[in-house]
């Protein structure tokens, strides 16, 4: 399965928002309709490398003091027969 490694700008929320969200019940913020700003993206063939890769993304220095954040998203449906014992529904 293909991975996407995305490093994002987190956009900031205010108090306000954030309590109306907790007391509504919705979504503070939605990524399939507004999704926060790219700064690097890469792509990797299988989910170890997605891992190592997304490590490594996680040492820069705007992720570690919060203001960025490191996504790894599955671009490939997930394969399930590979996942599920003899007998079961893959098998």
């Amino acid at each position: 399965m293909r991975f996407l490694i995305v490093r994002t700008d987190i956009r900031a929320a205010a108090d306000v928002d954030i309590a109306a969200a907790w007391a509504g019940g919705g979504r503070l913020r939605d990524e399939t309709t507004s999704p926060e700003p790219r700064r690097q993206v890469v792509h990797a063939e299988d989910r170890d490398a997605a891992l190592l890769l997304a490590r490594a993304l996680a040492t820069v220095g705007a992720v570690r003091s919060g203001k960025q954040r490191v996504k790894v998203l599955p671009l490939d449906a997930p394969d399930r027969r590979r996942h599920d014992p003899p007998g079961g529904p893959g098998g």
